[in-house]
């Protein structure tokens, strides 16, 4: 691989930043672009807008080294890497506008042998799209560039480490564009590079994180019924996977963040009819959360009705999962949230202190002064927890 060759990493999120940062830090040539003016800003100085382990380390050494330059507009390059993000719109459908815009962004600054690669998770048929609108605006470049579909699968709080030594999915429109980005990506994936076509390569990604959703639905599942049982569901759990060929995972409130949350509803999308099994896991795992509150307003009732008055509650952890920063479709905040409207509710969490419309409070004065305590997020933070005070753990 040439390292003088220029990559043009649009969007720089979650997964856009990471990978601008270690290819800069691996000696390309990177452009960042975002359309926001203040995280542009930021990069530049060489620190970040999200928390990670290690990234600001790897951002500093990029943009410091003169590697990685960040801007609000794209770039003319040799690689283009789409990273933005793929919402779901209030109907629980693929909001692809950002990916379009993509394509529509970069279009100008496209020549022949470029390589674009989607990273983002999209519906099987996004990528053939998404190189039809390239080459309706650029008709000139029909058959002359490479289009790829090569999905993130990292775990935030290990995003670097991931996006160095986890396999890859790589699936291009055509055999010559899956062959480029798979030559690419071997210059910086330690994991293996498999190869396969663009449409089976986005369905992939979709997969793992529906089989996810519905591991934890059934231990979701599995943890209402013993709770009506009065069966420790950790404790059921730990002994079933003792069995060679079983492996629950463990339950919670709800599921949360960008992808397990998320993905499931993009396969609904494309078949209605015969993704039942995905859309009764949803079901479960989202009614998981609205269990959790029905529970937290048991032990209110009580309260009210000993003391004769409502409780201050204290919330733990607000993130969708432990010792990250992200809130996104988190449980916890749905849980406080709804909360809030009825009763007197503080918050801690050592990632996010910045909520609207919700106290937060210090560790301490959470333990000292409220009445009840709900742990929400298993941060490692708060692994001891001395008070006094009714605690309520679903962690």
């Amino acid at each position: 691989m040439n390292y003088n060759k220029r990559i043009c990493v649009v969007g720089l999120g979650y997964i856009g930043l990471p990978t601008a940062a270690i290819l800069a830090n691996k000696g390309f040539e990177v452009i960042g672009y975002d359309i926001n003016e203040k995280v542009v800003e930021k990069i530049n100085k060489g620190k970040v807008h999200i928390s990670e382990p290690d990234l600001d380390a790897f951002v500093k050494a990029a943009v410091f080294s003169g590697k990685l330059k960040a801007y609000t507009n794209p770039c003319r390059a040799d690689i283009f890497m789409i990273c933005v993000p793929t919402p779901l719109t209030e109907n629980k459908e693929p909001d692809l506008k950002c990916i379009f815009k993509a394509a529509e962004d970069i279009s100008p600054y496209l020549k022949k042998n470029d390589l674009i690669i989607l990273e983002s998770t999209v519906p099987v048929g996004t990528t053939e799209k998404f190189a039809e609108l390239i080459f309706k605006l650029r008709k000139d470049l029909i058959n002359k560039i490479y289009i790829s579909y090569a999905p993130e699968r990292v775990l935030p709080g290990q995003i670097i480490r991931e996006l160095i030594e986890n396999d890859r999915i790589i699936g291009g429109i055509d055999e010559p564009s899956t062959n480029k980005n798979k030559n690419f990506y071997e210059n910086f994936v330690k994991g293996k590079v498999l190869t396969t076509d663009c449409r089976t390569a986005e369905f992939t990604k979709l997969v793992e994180n529906a089989y996810r959703d519905i591991n934890i639905a059934f231990a979701n599942e599995l943890s209402i019924i013993c709770d009506k049982l009065k069966i420790n569901v950790k404790e059921l759990i730990t002994l079933a996977n003792h069995h060679p060929r079983v492996n629950i995972l463990s339950p919670g409130i709800g599921v949360g963040g960008h992808c397990i949350a998320i993905d499931p509803y993009f396969i609904v999308y494309m078949d209605k009819k015969d993704s039942k099994l995905i859309k009764t896991a949803r079901k479960i795992n989202n009614y998981k959360t609205i269990w959790v509150i029905k529970k937290i307003e048991e032990v209110i009732k009580n309260f009210i009705k000993n003391y004769n008055r409502k409780p201050i509650i204290g919330c733990l952890g607000v993130t969708y999962k432990p010792d990250v920063d992200d809130i996104r479709e988190s449980p916890a905040l749905k849980i406080i949230e709804k909360l809030t409207k009825k009763y007197e509710v503080v918050y801690y969490d050592p990632y996010v202190q910045n909520l609207k419309h919700v106290k937060f409070w210090n560790f301490e004065k959470i333990l000292k002064n409220t009445d009840i305590i709900i742990k929400l997020v298993a941060h490692s933070f708060f692994e001891k927890i001395n008070s006094d005070k009714i605690l309520i753990d679903f962690t």
